[in-house]
């Protein structure tokens, strides 16, 4: 995963992990080829404002130059069996004000997803109010965050139909290219 595009901080984070500079070329070689992807933040650890806007920056230009990226899916990190247990973990008002300037930032992406699997169903929700037009999936498992012992947000179908209705916005499904496949 992305994480934050920031060497500075991957030094710090990911040692192990791909440069930033690798992780580009990567994306910028699959949109060339035809291929799309997703681009990922994962923040509310160790990294500074400046760390989050140079990450938005980067993926802005690649999305400019490429028109590839499908979506933009930010979260927080989750402590629990990582070396970084140590850090108090971000707010929801945080991860909130992100995911606006998120909007805001990247107005060449298409789609900024709320995620519920890392900021309980309720924020999710209310994160569709903070620019975000998309509630990630329903999952038959998911194995990153729940690692870290933190309880993950598995709903069902109908949960996530009434919960996006009940905020006034109308649900659908998607492929996952961002395709309509149907209008509940």
């Amino acid at each position: 995963g992305a994480e934050i595009l920031s060497s500075e901080v991957r030094a710090f984070l990911s040692p192990g992990k791909c440069s930033v500079e690798e992780w580009e070329e990567v994306h910028r070689t699959a949109h060339k080829l035809g291929m799309t992807s997703t681009a990922t933040m994962m923040f509310g650890h160790i990294e500074e404002p400046r760390h989050i806007v140079e990450h938005l920056e980067r993926i802005r230009r690649i999305q400019d130059d490429t028109g590839g990226f499908t979506a933009f899916i930010p979260w927080t990190f989750k402590k629990g069996n990582t070396q970084l247990d140590y850090l108090e973990e971000a707010p929801s008002t945080y991860y909130l004000k992100v995911l606006a300037l998120s909007r805001i930032y990247l107005d060449n992406f298409k789609n900024i997803q709320s995620s519920h699997v890392t900021q309980t169903m309720q924020i999710g929700i209310v994160g569709l109010h903070f620019g975000a037009n998309d509630l990630g999936s329903v999952m038959i498992e998911e194995n990153v965050i729940s690692s870290t012992s933190y309880r993950v947000s598995i709903p069902k179908v109908e949960d996530m139909v009434n919960a996006i209705r009940s905020a006034g916005f109308k649900p659908a499904q998607r492929d996952t290219y961002y395709r309509i496949i149907r209008v509940f």
